[in-house]
């Protein structure tokens, strides 16, 4: 596909990166000759100086042939008039990022209006994924598939855990629950795993269940399922405000620690339930004095990665919380990961992993479309949810006939509302939504997960 790609900060990169990948052809936009300069040399894209919301700029990028048009500056209004003068110009597709919250409020009506395929609020979406981790804080990360049906959850084993030393097979007769173990990393090692596959103390394990089976498992294995009380969050910016909302609506207690006075006090009043605090939070015995050696959860959000680092650190190493830690720029994975920061937020890919999911829907060939795509365990795995079409070459073939790619797994199907966990047996019906765990890289189409 062409795709035009108007504003390349963080998340602008990320989607050219992942987009580049997939080996669509992209032609990006940005004011900044510096920075086209430097994606051009790192990608395999072309670069055009200049505003986006030009018609003449979008001209030269090639809008009349272009599929699609992402806005991802840092101006909604901007990103809004890039999409309406792509639609006028080349009748694509558009996709606008749209942080303000006023707009969040209406983006039906904004979507429906200036014909945009898609609006995202990677602060909105970063919220939303942090408070589905607080609803079940022993998971690391949770996705959901199904309309909700089925999660996706990723946990690390503990030490002493009675999971260690058993293989798969051992672990469905011992634990009886009804969830499937999808994908596991071991230090650099990433498995998609079969029955006789041990897991280990420490290992990182994604499982795939409805909520009710995941709920059991984890009773079953003796880790807490019960979500936090109370949560204290450092920074107050867009992320904060989404995710304190979602919380009071849940039910959980909220402590906001801003340092900017009148950040403050428009926190205070757009979220009168909420406990604001005016505070440095880097000063530790402010840190105390609000009580994180008691809070339930840890979430930092300051706009400085390290800050968030050291910060979530603290809050580890003083209290039992949850920590959730929010990262924008730094990419050292290794050697954040040594730090074990509790779950590491990145909303540039949470962006990215939206958009890369419509670009493979609109993809499709005749036999299905990708409806969900997450990546899991720092981005090496994907997990995709098909919806199956009449053509479908999977249809009506019992499992254990189907000639599959190597590492990758059916992890369950979606018929009519009925989550059915898969064995040989088991075939795909026109209908159903099919979950798919693997290591294989842009599956576009359910075909793709055979050999031929």
């Amino acid at each position: 596909m062409k795709i035009i790609i108007v504003g390349c900060g963080k998340v602008g990169m990320t989607i050219v990166e992942q987009l580049n990948l997939e080996g669509h052809d992209i032609a990006v936009i940005d004011t900044n000759s510096v920075v086209i300069h430097d994606i051009t040399n790192n990608c395999d894209v072309m670069g055009i100086v200049g505003n986006g919301a030009s018609y003449t700029v979008q001209m030269e990028a090639g809008i009349e042939e272009a599929d699609m048009l992402i806005a991802v500056t840092g101006s909604d209004e901007l990103n809004l008039l890039c999409c309406l003068i792509a639609k006028k110009a080349g009748n694509c597709s558009t996709i606008a990022r749209v942080r303000n919250p006023t707009y969040n409020n209406e983006i039906d009506f904004i979507k429906e209006e200036l014909g945009l395929s898609m609006a995202i609020n990677p602060e909105y979406a970063a919220a939303t994924e942090i408070a589905r981790i607080l609803r079940f804080p022993s998971a690391i990360k949770i996705d959901t598939f199904a309309k909700g049906r089925v999660e996706l959850l990723e946990f690390r084993i503990r030490s002493g855990s009675v999971l260690h030393n058993c293989s798969l097979m051992d672990v469905s007769k011992k634990i009886k629950a009804n969830v499937l173990v999808c994908a596991v990393q071991r230090g650099d090692e990433i498995v998609i795993p079969n029955g006789s596959f041990v897991l280990r103390e420490h290992d990182m394990i994604s499982i795939v269940a409805s909520p009710h089976a995941s709920k059991e498992f984890f009773k079953k294995i003796g880790v807490e399922t019960h979500q936090v009380k109370n949560a204290m969050i450092v920074g107050g910016g867009t992320i904060a405000y989404y995710l304190a909302k979602q919380l009071l609506n849940m039910g959980i207690d909220v402590k906001i620690i801003e340092s900017n006075k009148n950040r403050c006090e428009q926190l205070s009043d757009l979220l009168p339930k909420a406990v604001i605090i005016n505070g440095d939070a880097t000063n530790q015995e402010v840190m105390i004095e609000e009580g994180v050696t008691h809070c339930e959860a840890f979430v930092s959000l300051t706009g400085i990665d390290e800050a968030n680092i050291f910060l979530s650190l603290f809050a580890k190493n003083r209290s039992k919380a949850k920590i959730v830690t929010k990262i924008n720029r730094i990419s050292f994975d290794d050697i954040i990961n040594t730090f074990n920061l509790g779950s590491l937020i990145y909303p540039k890919f949470i962006t990215a992993e939206y958009i890369v999911r419509y670009v493979r829907a609109m993809q499709n060939t005749i036999g299905s479309n990708v409806e969900t795509l997450y990546r899991i365990i720092e981005n090496k795995v994907e997990a995709l949810e098909f919806h199956i079409n009449e053509e479908a070459p999977v249809i009506g073939i019992p499992l254990e006939k189907l000639d599959l790619k190597e590492n990758l797994l059916i992890a369950c199907i979606n018929r009519s509302g009925e989550i059915i966990s898969p064995n040989g047996k088991t075939q795909i019906e026109m209908g159903d939504t099919v979950v798919i765990v693997t290591t294989q890289k842009a599956l576009h189409d359910i075909k793709d997960i055979l050999k031929n």
